[in-house]
């Protein structure tokens, strides 16, 4: 007896569906969600140490570790000041407040500037047809394996006979061509997941490529363009690379990362210090993950069921 597609499809369904509840089992497991809250722990220890430690006086750090403090907490000996923040922000050999202006002057432009240049490309290579599409797309593509550090010095040569070296110009677009690649790549393949008929529904309205790409595309792309943006802005608050070579330790241009890896060297001892201006360093990137976590998973999810 042959067996038809029709009466196979249901039998390829159920499959799936055993398939899928396996899986849910096994990540509903005891053990798994264990292990998982047990890393989570582990994780997050560090970053609790460093809390605790910004809030202790020199004196308490040198003499216990951070985890005394909840022995403390019971005692009513436990001894916590704002003062190291103040110093670190505001000190007149740290300064860090104007480093973190800094930090946020060449984050913001460093993530708009790909995304709206990536946003066109992808629209221009999603939907319009031009010669030579699919083998430019795989040149922007493949621009993802160049290392950064091949591309300084060249980069570097070119700021300063520009003009522009050791300026926040320099960053930017250094920032921007890096992310460009990665950028264009992922933006397009969420655009390529929009429903074509809306897009040629537009275009029967007489709706032009301007209409289209604000009017049907862009709202649709707003959790694949946080995904990214998120992504883009802890790469460049958290970078030290980038900035140390092309702006180097210029109070005036520097982000806060590299005054906080100067501190390090410099004030090797002054734990106090060093905590409160790594803490200072980590607060905003926690803000924005956890203020965008939902277009995050969105965005991340975008695309992955088509129905």
């Amino acid at each position: 007896m042959t067996t038809t597609p029709q009466a196979s499809l249901p039998a390829q369904t159920l499959t799936l569906n055993q398939r899928a509840a396996k899986v849910r089992r096994r990540l509903s497991n005891p053990w798994a969600s264990g292990i998982a809250i047990v890393l989570a722990i582990l994780w997050t220890l560090p970053t609790l140490g460093l809390l605790i430690t910004s809030f202790r006086t020199q004196t308490d750090i040198n003499a216990s570790g951070w985890w005394t403090v909840f022995g403390k907490i019971f005692t009513g000996d436990a001894n916590f000041t704002l003062e190291n923040y103040d110093t670190a922000l505001h000190g007149s050999t740290t300064n860090l407040a104007q480093f973190f202006v800094n930090s946020i002057v060449i984050t913001l432009p460093s993530v708009v500037i790909p995304i709206s240049i990536a946003l066109l490309a992808a629209y221009a290579f999603a939907w319009i047809d031009f010669p030579g599409r699919d083998w430019l797309f795989v040149a922007v593509f493949a621009l993802q394996v160049v290392p950064i550090q091949v591309t300084m010095i060249p980069l570097l040569r070119a700021y300063v006979s520009w003009g522009i070296g050791g300026s926040f110009w320099s960053v930017w677009l250094s920032h921007s061509i890096f992310a460009l690649p990665l950028a264009i790549f992922l933006l397009h393949n969420f655009m390529k997941d929009i429903p074509r008929s809306l897009v040629e529904a537009a275009t029967m309205d007489g709706a032009g490529h301007v209409k289209i790409f604000f009017r049907v595309v862009f709202p649709l792309m707003v959790p694949a363009i946080a995904a990214f943006g998120i992504f883009q802005f802890l790469w460049v608050w958290n970078d030290l690379l980038v900035a140390l070579v092309f702006v180097g330790g210029r109070p005036d241009v520097a982000p806060l990362t590299v005054r906080v890896a100067e501190l390090s060297g410099t004030r090797g001892g002054q734990w106090h210090l060093l905590s409160a201006g790594a803490f200072i360093s980590m607060v905003v990137p926690l803000i924005v993950f956890v203020s965008l976590q939902r277009y995050f998973v969105r965005g991340l999810l975008a695309g992955s069921v088509k129905g």
